[in-house]
């Protein structure tokens, strides 16, 4: 079956109607940001870098919701911030639990939209999967994700809260007075959730600095990926204002294929792609590019597909992970046969090339990669009812 999209949708992003003299969310705010925001409200200059690492640490190390709470701050100050900011996340609507320990989280934020949030177990570490846009403007045809229209960019504190929300669940923040617990449920985060977050560059960087201060959260740069369809001029930007590990969703090895799976390949081909990432700044054998690439049967999953892809990457020290379809309602396309995801895999691992094939998680509750879509969207709601909602 052909299957065409266009590179993105007919359809305008909503902004978020922020509100207009209420206070500040916390939630999200760089150290520079909280910093300024703290002297336009009233803090002495002289004292504010003290009370943002305070701040900092009561938010983003011990997880408190309550100003009330900062133990090491004046009373006065506390009612001072009570006053001016809060510390909000989204909503957890619904929790889903897989069979296989999956956890997926419909989470709703500002205006009523919802996105999906997923956290995969696994032995030694747990990997959290954030969303970065309310739906999709991709359209890859392989994608259940991409059948929802882009409805606008998450904010800095919505990718935050999404971690935060996910320990809270899992109680992973510390006691104080208890020992230290060097255990980490959520020990690697992939920016591989609903959207496209290159699409919402600002937002993810300013999130991901969050996320990153040693200070509060702390997951190292090298324990965050973020997966692009290639959105060719930001590429180098990530390398230089996030830093993170860079993960491509590849899925094809001619351009005629491309365009069809990944309709933004119209608009940077293959070779255009793979000169960028051929650039990337922080490009070293110790940092290797992923290359995903779903195995889709009878489209992109032959032998010569096998051989024109390491022929494709080479110079490019990359891993390639072999992704099995995950089928969803309504799909125009089959996994391919277990024999043949092997063989494929092992003419990559043959050239030089790590290919892993991932095991397929959280399927039983549309939890696995390419089948978030929320529920706001699978209840067909139109343009209009949604903008109405967030009050545009």
């Amino acid at each position: 079956m052909t299957v065409t999209a266009p590179i993105t949708q007919d359809v305008l992003t909503l902004p978020r109607k922020l509100p207009t003299g209420g206070k500040i969310n916390i939630v999200g705010l760089t150290r520079d940001q909280l910093h300024a925001a703290l002297i336009a409200a009233g803090t002495e200059e002289r004292q504010a870098k003290m009370r943002v690492g305070q701040v900092w640490q009561w938010v983003y190390h011990w997880g408190l919701r309550d100003f009330a709470g900062m133990t090491n701050l004046a009373k006065d100050y506390r009612a001072f911030l009570a006053e001016h900011f809060t510390i909000e996340l989204p909503e957890v609507v619904t929790r889903q639990i897989s069979a296989d320990g999956t956890r997926k989280y419909l989470v709703r934020i500002a205006g009523g939209h919802e996105v999906e949030t997923v956290y995969i177990p696994e032995e030694g570490r747990g990997t959290l999967c954030v969303s970065s846009q309310v739906g999709c403007t991709l359209t890859c045809s392989f994608c259940h994700t991409g059948t929802q229209k882009l409805v606008r960019n998450l904010t800095a504190g919505e990718i935050v809260g999404q971690l935060m929300l996910a320990r809270d669940d899992l109680g992973e923040w510390p006691e104080r007075g208890a020992p230290k617990d060097e255990t980490r449920l959520v020990s690697n985060l992939v920016l591989m959730g609903m959207g496209e977050p290159l699409y919402n560059f600002d937002n993810v960087r300013d999130a991901m600095k969050v996320v990153m201060d040693g200070e509060g959260l702390t997951l190292s740069r090298r324990r965050i990926t973020l997966s692009t369809s290639g959105v060719v001029p930001e590429i180098a930007r990530t390398a230089e204002e996030i830093g993170c590990l860079l993960a491509v969703s590849f899925h094809a090895t001619t351009d005629e294929v491309r365009d069809r799976l990944v309709p933004i390949n119209k608009r940077w081909n293959i070779k255009t792609l793979l000169d960028a990432l051929r650039d990337y700044p922080r490009l070293s054998n110790s940092e290797r590019i992923t290359f995903e690439y779903v195995m889709l049967r009878g489209v992109n999953d032959s032998d010569a597909d096998a051989k024109r892809l390491v022929k494709l990457i080479a110079g490019i020290p990359a891993k390639i992970n072999l992704i099995p379809f995950n089928e969803w309602p309504g799909a125009p396309y089959q996994r391919s046969e277990p024999e043949r995801i092997a063989a494929f895999a092992d003419i990559i691992y043959k050239a030089g090339y790590a290919s892993p094939i991932r095991t397929p998680r959280g399927e039983d509750i549309m939890a696995a990669c390419g089948q978030l879509k929320s529920a706001t969207e699978r209840s067909r709601k139109s343009r209009a009812e949604i903008a109405a909602e967030a009050g545009l």
